[in-house]
């Protein structure tokens, strides 16, 4: 069974019940495969976010076409 075909399985037999505890038990389980990238990068990754976030607040930037220059040498 295709993955559409899944889907439309689910959706129909969402659709045809009347038992609040199904459709709960149901959004628990979305709810919980709910994930935030923040908490699936690594400490370093946050750090570095975090640091970045501090320097742009300060008005530490590099204007784009600086930026663009650094990387053009690659294409």
């Amino acid at each position: 069974m295709s993955i559409e075909a899944k889907k439309l399985e689910l959706m129909n037999l969402l659709l045809q019940t009347q038992e609040e505890r199904v459709l709960a038990k149901l959004k628990k389980v979305f709810e919980e495969e709910e994930t935030d990238w923040w908490s699936e990068i690594s400490e370093e990754e946050r750090e570095e976010i975090e640091t970045g976030l501090s320097q742009a607040d300060a008005g530490d930037l590099i204007p784009y076409a600086e930026v663009k220059k650094h990387f053009d040498k690659w294409r």
